[in-house]
């Protein structure tokens, strides 16, 4: 029987421990709109949610932002997460808030993308040729995060759905509100600019750290 923490004026839960029982715990609670409860999964999935977002915007109020409108959504739909259908509490209930904020950045880059520099291509540029999809893969994880977050908030928006959260271009056009081609177009784009950017960056730590 799961026990629930009624009040916020009771003592919180111990630190969590990734454990799916505390997490169910503090689930239930949210579902009763229990604050001490939203609190600690708040507590516990803020730095999760900043790094999803980081992702998305380079400013930092805008990432606060969307991650505080992630969170709103979060509680108010947590009712529809069924945690009795994973094994895994935690990684399922991240895997579902990660679609959460995914969406939320898609929503925050097309209400403000007629105020952000670096717009989403024209027709005219969609005729760019997508210059083979993989040919980033041999940089680091950490090296295309870095990187990443000094695109333009098109190219950005568009990298990250297509080679982090892996949609087809098909999908990004849909969610986006642009054509197939655009999305090939932005993403080659995309790539070009990291490349030069990591590039530079590689020969001016080969230039301050020589073998």
């Amino acid at each position: 029987m799961v026990t629930l923490i009624t009040s916020p004026s009771q003592k919180a839960l111990k630190p969590l421990n990734n454990g799916n029982h505390q997490i169910s715990t503090l689930i239930a609670g949210c579902r009763q709109n229990d604050r001490a409860c939203q609190k600690e999964l708040y507590e516990f999935l803020k730095g999760y949610a900043m790094k999803i977002c980081y992702r998305y915007q380079h400013n930092q109020y805008q990432v606060e932002e969307i991650v505080n409108e992630g969170f709103t959504k979060f509680f108010k739909n947590i009712h529809q997460f069924d945690e009795n259908r994973h094994l895994e509490t935690t990684m399922a209930l991240k895997g579902w808030f990660k679609r959460i904020l995914v969406n939320t950045c898609i929503d925050y880059y097309r209400k403000n993308s007629a105020y952000l520099h670096g717009q989403m291509l024209s027709e005219e540029t969609e005729k760019i040729a997508d210059h083979g999809e993989t040919g980033i893969d041999k940089l680091s994880y950490k090296e295309i995060i870095e990187a990443i977050r000094l695109l333009s908030p098109a190219y950005r928006t568009v990298f990250n759905l297509f080679v982090i959260e892996g949609m087809s271009h098909e999908e990004i056009g849909k969610h986006l509100g642009i054509s197939i081609g655009a999305s090939k177009s932005n993403l080659s784009k995309a790539r070009e600019n990291l490349r030069k950017i990591l590039t530079k960056k590689a020969d001016v730590k080969t230039y301050v750290e020589p073998l």
